[in-house]
């Protein structure tokens, strides 16, 4: 995985050269993702702009995930990094969003749901996709390997 400086720089130019925006709805990286792009020159044609959802209900007033996925399935999982990343994209209508949403720890861990998971989305024209994601390190190693990952998704759909 390249480091969130790198792959921040490669996004900004990339997006530069084809003109699309980028939008992002952040959880555990309470707006790292959109921090590391907007550290890059020429970030501010690129990044549209971002949502930081740490509480459920931003991610549900805001960004539209539904309540019946908090409630059952909960906020770290597929079905809620879907949802952010969708709602990024149509709130702050960009070409392409990204989200993040897990457990950086290193408390709130389970035995089913273990510190370093995290659910990380990039939606765009070409539809929305998820990543399950196991980091090690401490939180703010988690915190930079989820954002790293959002960026690298990101590019990903870029033809």
């Amino acid at each position: 995985m390249a480091d969130l400086k790198t792959v921040s720089a490669d996004v900004v130019r990339i997006f530069l050269e084809k003109n699309i925006t980028l939008g992002t709805a952040e959880s555990l990286t309470g707006g790292m993702i959109a921090a590391s792009v907007a550290g890059v020159s020429g970030a501010s044609a690129v990044l549209m702009g971002g949502v930081v959802s740490y509480d459920s209900r931003v991610k549900h007033e805001v960004l539209g995930v539904e309540q019946e996925i908090i409630d059952t399935v909960g906020v770290v999982s597929e079905p809620c990094a879907r949802r952010m990343a969708e709602g990024a994209r149509r709130v702050l209508k960009v070409d392409v969003a990204v989200s993040a949403t897990g457990i950086a720890g290193p408390t709130g861990g389970t035995p089913e749901t273990p510190v370093g998971t995290v659910f990380i989305g990039v939606s765009s024209d070409k539809g929305t996709r998820v990543d399950e994601c196991h980091f090690v390190g401490d939180r703010q190693s988690v915190r930079e390997q989820s954002a790293a990952h959002a960026l690298e998704m990101a590019l990903s759909v870029i033809d």
